[in-house]
């Protein structure tokens, strides 16, 4: 049984040949289960294929809990693409054959939910902050909003349509900081890249990015960063391939089990 990350491109309905195969299952209950325990009795013999669509910043914490949920059903492969949650999201709306949705943004859950797509109400299951991601050691100094803007110094934010984007628009209009970045990427995992590869000198990403890079970059908090909160909702799609496993998978992330996971990689509770 193998756990397969799948890297979604931005074309369209193209992208996701390599996840049509999903095997189905009979349905469950519309809403995520408050127990989402991955072991619970009622979702001892689930089986095929769940694939689960997850904002970029999700990647290392959602590997991490599809490999949980494979250990409690033995019977299921977890499938993941992985990329900015706008893209997602419209993707779904237009039919992509994926059975969960994880969002880095309220907004971007309610084109899914607008659309009729949502198989019950989504349910809020972590938060993340901002921070600035500088070279390791912070050759640059930058302490603060401001000093992206220092003559000089290089700065990728993410696409202002992709949540991490719209965030960073809010804590830089919060604390009156106008700045042009050299570069707008379409998500946060490749924003943080430009900083690891010495092609911008910082960036605004999540925490957890932060955290997860494991000594690469340097972060730096700021103030306004808590006027930008995001929320992260998870939800069963009303036409999962797979129904009953999405649903199982939806309510796991939810769960104290989950939780731990998340939390160890910096994000807040819900």
């Amino acid at each position: 049984m193998k756990l397969r990350v799948v890297g979604i491109a931005l074309a369209g309905a193209g992208l996701l040949a390599g996840v049509a195969g999903c095997a189905s299952s009979s349905g469950g209950s519309a809403t995520a289960a408050s127990s989402g325990s991955p072991s619970s009795a009622a979702s001892a013999a689930l089986t095929g294929k769940v694939t689960v669509f997850a904002a970029a910043s999700l990647k290392k914490t959602f590997t991490e809990l599809g490999k949980e949920f494979q250990a409690a059903h033995p019977g299921v492969t977890v499938t993941f693409s992985f990329g900015g949650s706008d893209t997602l999201a419209q993707s779904i709306v237009g039919g992509a054959p994926a059975d969960v949705f994880a969002s880095a943004s309220l907004a971007t859950m309610k084109t899914v939910t607008d659309a009729g797509d949502a198989a019950g109400a989504p349910v809020d299951f972590a938060r993340n902050q901002l921070e600035i991601a500088v070279a390791a050691g912070n050759p640059k100094k930058i302490t603060d909003l401001n000093g992206l803007t220092a003559k000089g110094v290089k700065v990728a934010l993410c696409a202002k349509t992709v949540p991490c984007g719209a965030a960073a628009v809010k804590a830089l209009n919060a604390a009156k900081v106008s700045l042009t970045p050299v570069t707008y990427e379409q998500d946060v995992t490749a924003a943080l890249t430009k900083v690891e590869l010495g092609e911008v000198d910082a960036s605004l990403v999540y925490h957890t990015d932060v955290q997860g890079a494991g000594g690469k970059v340097t972060g730096v908090d700021f103030p306004a960063a808590a006027q930008a909160i995001t929320t992260y909702p998870v939800v069963a799609l009303k036409n999962a391939p797979n129904s009953a496993a999405a649903q199982a998978f939806a309510a796991f992330v939810a769960s104290g089990q989950a939780q731990q996971v998340l939390t160890a990689a910096g994000f807040q509770k819900p």
